[in-house]
């Protein structure tokens, strides 16, 4: 049964880490499992029977790229938040810039809230890092 596991391994060695890939990857491999013991009941040695239910298989193709876009298309989302929050962070520090200097030259005081905007796309960049190593 090892080579039934190492083979559905290598069936998702590109497939993003998702839950949803691991319930259908337990439930190929159960369905695998099943069919060489109903093979081996019919009297199939178990080697015969683990190599016809792997040429049975067929094309992993299709669900392969159904549990890819689910994968980057959470990543593209992640990347789009990073750009809206790296471009509204800049305007709005851009704003309180201008008023600093516009109303109270004398007293640089920009800075501070300058530090309490820039968590927003820190923030972002962190969740869009954790789900660009998701899909990996």
């Amino acid at each position: 049964m090892r080579r039934i596991y190492e083979f559905v391994e290598k069936l998702f060695d590109d497939v993003p880490n998702t839950e949803r890939a691991s319930q259908v990857k337990e439930e190929i491999l159960q369905d695998m499992e099943e069919k060489v013991y109903d093979l081996m009941h019919e009297g199939k040695t178990q080697e015969d029977a683990i190599n016809k239910v792997i040429i049975e298989f067929g094309d992993f193709d299709e669900i392969k790229e159904e549990l890819k876009i689910g994968g980057s298309k959470k990543l593209a989302y992640a990347k789009l938040n990073l750009g809206f929050s790296l471009w509204g962070s800049a305007l709005f520090i851009a704003l309180i810039v201008f008023i600093n200097f516009y109303y109270t030259p004398s007293v640089i005081w920009f800075v501070y809230p300058t530090f309490a905007i820039l968590w927003w796309p820190l923030s972002m960049f962190y969740y869009w890092y954790r789900k660009k190593e998701e899909v990996k």
